[in-house]
């Protein structure tokens, strides 16, 4: 088809009067005169279009040598022009079936004068114009495709490939010259990711609903070499001028990469990134569903609820890499433990949450715990280190502990808690009474922060007395609470409570000074002077005004620091080895004695002791408690003491309590005890008389040597 030229008019007519009309009129386009030619028979107009193109043609339907439809689909082969269609007053239908063949118009008898022609006329070429101006888009729009980062694929109104642009190639496998007229399913094989059956063919849907179409989700590509591509792509028509359809255009991508992402954001939106476990959200949701199942069948659940012992201390003492392996080991056999339908899920921390879906009894679900506690036990071998590792675990079970999903959790963390009470290493059933003692425990709470404000903490001191010579050589300060209702209460009663609420800090401040205070009286009343011991909680040393706060405490009372010493355990010192050594070195720059408490029992090695400002080593008491008893305690604490001799650090024992066990220490050379063999922790007053009596202290002394001597 030849371009049309926008200035030519051609009227194929023999009526005079039309052609007269047409001429009357200047028909202005694009700011020039348009030429007007005249065709009396459709065989001269016909003889015309085959000459230079024309812009528009008013074509009579009813010429001396052709009438009707005939004449119209004769012109329309001839030309690509847009036709108007003339027709007399009664022949509106025989106009309006011309429009469906090819006419862009038409006027009627009546209607024929000059201003129709122009306006008409005007109409036309400007629809032509654009059209051309759109024809000239497309072969832009071609170059474009050629070069965008989408696979292209064109077909026509059979299905056939026409074009393929280059990421099309590239994703297919097909050049376009191959592809050229193969059907598109050759080309184009794609399949539903799910179900692995071909996907409807996008082009068939998008010529028969004439409207862009989208593939089914989870759509993949099939490449000509059998790879398969994740893709996304949407189908359009494609129409002519005539806004008939002639093709279609399906335009798609590569997601391969994105559905991987999504696919992998979901997975860690509901696993715990380090040990892959389902997170507490999965979790829910699985036991939110159990617990649909087991009300519709009337069956049993189990929630176990897991939690670590001792597993900060070590996690502090050794480092976040141990603990981070710690807890993998310890993912992977209590996932061991279980069946395929049981879920374990990691809620954070050292904590774990085991599903049983699916229990005849109660006694199942002991039976896994049991289990679980077992398999924990065993030594976990982590690099170099081989540390040992137990937990306790609270239990509860549907429907009898709970009908919802956070009632069971909550339940089997209150039984975790009880368990941990019994000794940890244990698991325990929830029961009724469990939930009053946890509201008695937050009652407590929430009268322990109002305790320093009402002077409720009072300090008891125990001596610890000179194995050799029986003298008191220093004293322990420990801190109680005399509580208005329930009498005075012992550290393991609050301390705790105080660690998770925050009080540390200030109840921590309050001994350190009152400690200070207490000494400074005793001085004042010329009592002989001794060092007093303060344990220093981890938040306390970890704080950024620790050394500040002793200097302030020790300057406030005018005493001199050698009288103060700072007990703190291995797990305190080895939770950032650096920064506590920088620490110690201020304060044993101070003059202030520091002393590593609970000896033995921590994670931290001799080259990293020996790396700290230190003067003592305090043998924890579950050391001494077997010395007598047990052939493994006994040459452990010998050697703890030879290696504080030779290190020139004070060995002090605690929990002595028998004459057998202050025997032993003393022939090992052990230098200091502390226990209820000596005496037991007193007030102020009961300490001031020990040592204000002279008397009482040469009697002491002679107690301890003859108990020695038997």
């Amino acid at each position: 088809m030849r371009a049309v030229n926008s200035q030519k008019i051609l009227l194929i007519d023999s009526d005079p009067k039309h052609a007269e009309a047409l001429n009357e009129t200047a028909i202005i386009t694009g700011g020039e005169r348009a030429t007007i030619e005249c065709a009396g028979t459709l065989a001269s107009g016909l003889e015309r279009l085959g000459g230079p193109a024309v812009g528009a043609v008013f074509l009579n339907l009813f010429l001396p040598d052709s009438s009707g439809m005939d004449t119209l689909d004769r012109v329309v082969v001839a030309t690509c022009a847009p036709i108007v269609v003339l027709g007399g007053a009664g022949d509106e239908a025989v106009c309006t079936e011309a429009m469906s063949r090819g006419a862009h118009d038409y006027l009627l008898e009546g209607r024929l004068d000059s201003y129709s022609f122009v306006r008409t006329a005007r109409n036309v070429l400007e629809r032509e114009r654009a059209q051309q101006k759109l024809l000239l888009e497309r072969e832009r729009a071609q170059v474009t495709l050629n070069s965008i980062g989408d696979g292209v694929v064109s077909t026509d109104i059979w299905g056939r490939v026409t074009y393929l642009n280059a990421v099309a190639e590239e994703m297919t496998g097909w050049t376009s010259r191959e592809a050229a007229g193969r059907a598109l399913a050759e080309v184009f094989e794609i399949v539903d990711g799910t179900e692995h059956n071909a996907c409807p063919n996008p082009v068939e849907a998008a010529m028969r609903q004439d409207h862009a179409v989208r593939v089914t989700p989870n759509c993949q590509l099939v490449r000509r070499d059998g790879q398969v591509l994740e893709i996304e792509n949407c189908t359009a028509p494609i129409h002519d001028r005539n806004r008939r359809v002639t093709g279609t255009v399906l335009v798609f991508h590569d997601v391969s990469i994105a559905r991987e992402l999504v696919l992998k954001m979901s997975h860690l939106a509901q696993h715990d990134p380090l040990t892959d476990l389902p997170n507490r959200v999965l979790f829910r949701d699985r036991l939110t569903q159990a617990i649909s199942w087991a009300h519709r069948n009337r069956g049993l659940l189990a929630v176990l609820f897991l939690d670590l012992d001792g597993f900060k201390q070590m996690n502090d003492s050794l480092g976040h890499i141990i603990g981070d392996k710690m807890l993998l080991s310890v993912a992977a056999r209590i996932s061991g433990c279980l069946r395929k339908s049981d879920t374990v899920s990691r809620q954070g921390g050292d904590e774990f949450v085991v599903l049983l879906p699916e229990v005849t009894h109660a006694a199942d679900a002991a039976i896994s715990a049991a289990k679980i506690i077992n398999e924990l036990r065993r030594p976990h071998h982590l690099g170099e280190h081989r540390l040992n590792m137990t937990a306790s675990i609270g239990l509860s079970t549907y429907p009898f502990d709970g009908e919802d999903a956070e009632t069971l959790i909550k339940n089997a963390d209150t039984a975790m808690y009880h368990a941990k009470q019994c000794g940890r290493d244990n698991y325990q059933f929830f029961h009724k009474k469990m939930n009053l003692r946890n509201a008695e425990r937050h009652s407590l709470e929430g009268q322990l922060r109002f305790a320093l404000e009402r002077n409720e903490f009072l300090l008891h001191y125990q001596p610890k007395v000179n194995l050799s010579t029986g003298t008191v050589t220093s004293a322990e300060a420990l801190v109680r609470w005399q509580h208005p209702e329930r009498g005075l209460l012992l550290p393991a009663q609050f301390l705790a409570i105080a660690e998770e609420s925050g009080l540390m800090l200030p109840l921590g401040r309050w001994v350190m000074h009152e400690v200070c205070r207490q000494m400074r009286a005793w001085m004042d009343a010329g009592l002989p002077a001794v060092p007093v011991a303060v344990n220093i909680s981890s938040e306390e040393f970890r704080g950024e005004r620790f050394v500040e706060s002793i200097s302030l405490a020790l300057k406030s009372e005018r005493l001199d620091a050698h009288y103060l010493e700072l007990e703190l355990t291995e797990t305190v010192l080895m939770w950032h080895a650096e920064s506590s050594e920088r620490t110690l070195e201020k304060l044993k720059a101070a003059g202030v004695r520091m002393a590593v408490d609970d000896f033995g029992t921590g994670y931290s090695s001799l080259s990293h002791l020996m790396r700290f400002a230190i003067d003592a080593f305090k043998l924890d008491e579950s050391f001494v408690r077997n010395i007598v008893s047990s052939s493994d305690d006994a040459p452990v604490v010998s050697a703890v003491i030879g290696m504080g001799k030779s290190l020139r650090h004070r060995v002090i024992a605690k929990g002595v309590e028998t004459p057998e066990q202050f025997a032993f220490l003393r022939a090992q050379g052990c230098d200091e005890g502390q226990g209820y063999f000596f005496n037991r922790p007193m007030l102020p007053a009961q300490f001031e008389k020990l040592l204000a009596n002279d008397t009482h202290q040469s009697q002491l002394s002679a107690d301890v040597r003859s108990s020695a001597d038997a």
